[in-house]
């Protein structure tokens, strides 16, 4: 009877409630395990990139060079886009009627809320999937459980007209029972883990994209503003007293 029992007599007892609770688990785990796989090689190559960007960025004389290396190249990071998006907006709120929705409260109202709607949009791109991971993290535990309690159940169901409730016959089927329970934290841990990592860098990331529109922002009113000083030039200097406001290391030191 002890040679009988085991992971392979469970899977051959089971009865239909049992398959669609063990098919749900190995679905949760094979998509949690995708999500987690994808984002987190989306991740690195995500802050690989925008070190080098940033690192570009900070490095030139003016917002003319990196609009004519964006115009030329297609943003391939979140910091590049931002930076896209602010200097076409403020571009784009010069030939606006001032009379019109879309530059209602001049250049600065303008320039801001397409940094915001910026930040808004790459938020709700690196939210994408840890929905999916949360759901496995909370909900795989109890369907575990679920198909533990139905194993259980019918273990006992047939111990009773069986007739023999001595302990070998009950320790074997609950035993297997517990299987369930067993895989439904096998497919939580993991998801618990990884949400909670992809969340603490989703956090950083912005706080980080935040810190730089606010940089931009800055760089570009302070261009306008030397425009105007100065019709015949064309170039918006980087002054030499803005510097990056955070960096990604420092963030992390603080735990944000």
């Amino acid at each position: 009877m002890e040679q009988g029992l085991g992971f392979s007599h469970f899977l051959a007892q089971i009865d239909a409630v049992g398959i669609g609770v063990l098919a749900l688990l190995i679905s949760l785990s094979v998509a949690s395990w995708y999500l987690i796989i994808t984002k987190s090689i989306a991740n690195f190559i995500a802050k690989k990139r925008a070190t080098e960007f940033l690192k570009y960025f900070w490095g030139v004389e003016s917002l003319e060079e990196v609009r004519k290396s964006l115009n030329n190249t297609a943003p391939n990071n979140a910091f590049a886009e931002l930076a896209k998006l602010g200097i076409d907006a403020a571009a784009d709120s010069k030939v606006h009627d001032k009379h019109k929705l879309a530059a209602a409260g001049g250049t600065s109202e303008f320039l801001t809320r397409a940094l915001r709607n910026g930040i808004d949009q790459e938020a709700a791109r690196v939210e994408n999937g840890l929905t999916l991971i949360a759901s496995a993290g909370s909900a795989a535990p109890y369907i575990g459980l679920l198909g533990t309690v139905w194993g259980i159940y019918h273990a006992l169901i047939q111990i009773g007209l069986s007739g023999q409730g001595t302990l070998d016959k009950v320790a074997g089927p609950v035993g297997e029972a517990l299987i369930m329970t067993a895989l439904g934290l096998a497919v939580a841990i993991p998801a618990v883990l990884a949400y909670n990592a992809f969340v603490r860098r989703n956090r950083i990331w912005l706080a980080r994209l935040d810190a730089f529109a606010h940089d931009l922002f800055v760089l570009i009113t302070v261009g306008e503003v030397s425009e105007a000083d100065d019709d015949s030039s064309n170039v918006h200097p980087i002054p030499q007293t803005i510097a990056p406001a955070t960096t990604y290391s420092n963030l992390e030191e603080r735990g944000q």
